[in-house]
């Protein structure tokens, strides 16, 4: 089904919990929109005021894969039109995030106002990543088993969130080192166009994926099926 059901069910097993823990690592560590702007955030304003950005992308998915895993995954396979709308929106969104970056030299704002993303904005910002939303349906099929209960579905959010808060916080906590060396203006500028450029790089596989959502795969498959799009592009 869409959805988890409330009776015991199939278990996660051990090989199931291993397969999805080194998924949500893959997925967590490799560059993407979540990291690439975290790394800026954490050269451009330090570790401190970046952790509200940092918590938001962990529990924003979070949030994204309980709801994925109570059926919300189904409603982009029944309509597939706001598969696309969102697609789409998202790239639209990210463009608008480089644009952002490149021109205050931060991730939010303008000039010398420019302030790191609220938790809230991290948080939102994972529902229109059409990247992680992609993830998210990935995961919530590929990793929990057909008959699954929401106990299965609370131990893989629970190690999603593990695996993930640490590896986001690693490339704030890189960005923060970079702080020390970028202390002239200019160089904080010059690296934050080139944050914006990555930025823009990810758009390419969000523009040219399959629109069509995964479909299920076997329990205890480590195979996840992403629309086309490989683990190390997710975050």
């Amino acid at each position: 089904g869409n959805g988890v059901t409330s009776t015991p069910g199939d278990l996660v097993t051990l090989d199931l919990i291993l397969a999805f823990a080194a998924y949500a690592f893959v997925t967590s560590i490799t560059p993407g929109p979540n990291n690439t702007m975290l790394l800026s955030s954490g050269a451009t304003f330090g570790f401190g005021p970046t952790l509200p950005h940092i918590l938001g992308v962990t529990l924003g998915f979070t949030v994204m894969l309980l709801a994925v895993g109570l059926g919300a995954g189904g409603v982009f396979v029944a309509v597939p039109v706001l598969h696309e709308a969102l697609r789409y929106g998202g790239a639209a969104y990210l463009l608008y995030l480089a644009w952002r970056i490149a021109r205050s030299g931060g991730v939010n704002g303008a000039g010398d106002r420019a302030e790191p993303m609220t938790f809230a904005q991290a948080a939102a910002f994972q529902w229109v990543n059409p990247k992680t939303r992609i993830m998210a349906i990935g995961a919530g099929t590929a990793y929990t088993p057909e008959n699954g209960s929401f106990l299965n579905l609370l131990v893989v959010t629970v190690i999603f969130t593990l695996v993930n808060g640490p590896c986001v916080a690693a490339w704030a906590g890189f960005g923060t080192l970079l702080k020390r060396v970028l202390d002239r203006p200019a160089l904080l500028r010059a690296f934050n166009v080139a944050m914006a450029l990555l930025l823009l790089a990810s758009l390419y596989p969000i523009l040219t994926m399959e629109a069509e959502a995964p479909d299920r795969a076997p329990a205890g498959q480590a195979e996840t099926r992403l629309s086309g799009m490989r683990p190390d592009q997710a975050e």
